[in-house]
């Protein structure tokens, strides 16, 4: 059971870790790059435009 609970927060800090270097790299982007990316999200329903 201990290697599960240490597993899961290997895993979470991978998630975070994940979550930062993609706004760091969104951040940079152009808005037509923006654009292009938001497109491309929302059509593989990665996004969902109602908050």
């Amino acid at each position: 059971m201990a290697y599960i609970g240490r597993f899961g927060q290997s895993e979470e800090y991978r998630r975070e870790e994940l979550i930062r270097v993609i706004e760091h790299s969104v951040e940079k982007l152009t808005l037509q790059e923006l654009e292009a990316l938001y497109y491309d999200m929302s059509t593989k329903n990665y996004i969902n435009d109602q908050y």
